[in-house]
C-alpha cells in the first residue's frame, strides 16, 4: 500500500536530516542577513537528533504516531532556539493524526502536510505574509488540498506542494518581516529570503522526491 508509515517516515527524516547538513551554512548565510545565523544549524542538529533518537531498539517496528512523537521530543530537547518549539509541534500535531493508525495514504497527503503547518501555525501565531516558515507551509498545504480536489495523483500533489512552497519561499524576499528576530529590521528585511521558509521548501521537497519513489514514479 501507497501510505506514510513508519517506513516512509524513517526514509524522509533521514533524508531530510542529510539535505540540511548539506546546506547548513547556506542557510546560516541566509539567516545572516536578517537574524542571527544560526538557523542552519539549529535545524541540522535538531533532524540529526530525530534520527538518533529514532535508532533506539523498536522504533523500526513503532507506530508511525509515535514515531513523530519521539521526533517532537528529540527536535525540541536538542534545538533551544525558536524554531525548536515550532517544529515539534508540527510533528506532534502529524503525530495526532496518525494516532492508532498504521499508516496514512498517500491519496491524504494534504492531511499530513496541513497537520504540519497547523502544528507551526499554533505554536508561532504566525500569519500569512508575516516573512516566516509558516509562509512556505501554508502555500503547501494550499496546493496539495487545491490538487487532490482536482483528482491529481499522490506525486502530483507532492510536487504541487514543493513546488508552492519553493515559490514562496522566494517571494518571502518581497515581504517585511513582522514575526521573529527580523521583525526588529522591518522595511531593512526586504530582498532577503526568510531562511525558514527555504528550509520548509527543502523538507518539502524531500516528501515530494519520497512519495514520487513510494509511488514508482522516481523524480
Amino acid at each position: 500500500m501507497h501510505a506514510i508509515d513508519t517506513p516512509f517516515l524513517l526514509l524522509v527524516f533521514r533524508t531530510v536530516a542529510r539535505r540540511l547538513e548539506e546546506n547548513r551554512d547556506a542557510l546560516c548565510g541566509l539567516d545572516g542577513e536578517i537574524g542571527d545565523g544560526d538557523h542552519g544549524t539549529s535545524m541540522a542538529n535538531g533532524f540529526a537528533a530525530i534520527v538518533t533518537a529514532l535508532r533506539a531498539p523498536g522504533m523500526a517496528e513503532a507506530p508511525p504516531g509515535q514515531l513523530l512523537r519521539t521526533a517532537s521530543m528529540a527536535f525540541l530537547n536538542d534545538v533551544g532556539a525558536t524554531v525548536g518549539p515550532l517544529y515539534a509541534s508540527a510533528l506532534l500535531q502529524a503525530g495526532k493524526v496518525l494516532e492508532a493508525r498504521p499508516d496514512l495514504p498517500l491519496s491524504e497527503f494534504s492531511a499530513f502536510v496541513a497537520a504540519l503547518t497547523d502544528g507551526i501555525a499554533f505554536r508561532g501565531k504566525a500569519r500569512a505574509g508575516d516573512k516566516t516558515m509558516l509562509d512556505a507551509w501554508l502555500a503547501a498545504t494550499h496546493a496539495a488540498r487545491l490538487q487532490e480536489s482536482l483528482g491529481a495523483p499522490p506525486a502530483d500533489v507532492a510536487r504541487k506542494a514543493a513546488e508552492a512552497a519553493e515559490e514562496e519561499a522566494r517571494a518571502t524576499a518581497t515581504m517585511i518581516a513582522s514575526r521573529g528576530r527580523a521583525a526588529r529590521l522591518k522595511e531593512r528585511s526586504l530582498g532577503h529570503q526568510d531562511p525558514g521558509a527555504v528550509s520548509a521548501a527543502l523538507i518539502l521537497r524531500v516528501l515530494a522526491d519520497a512519495v514520487a519513489d513510494t509511488m514508482g514514479q522516481g523524480r
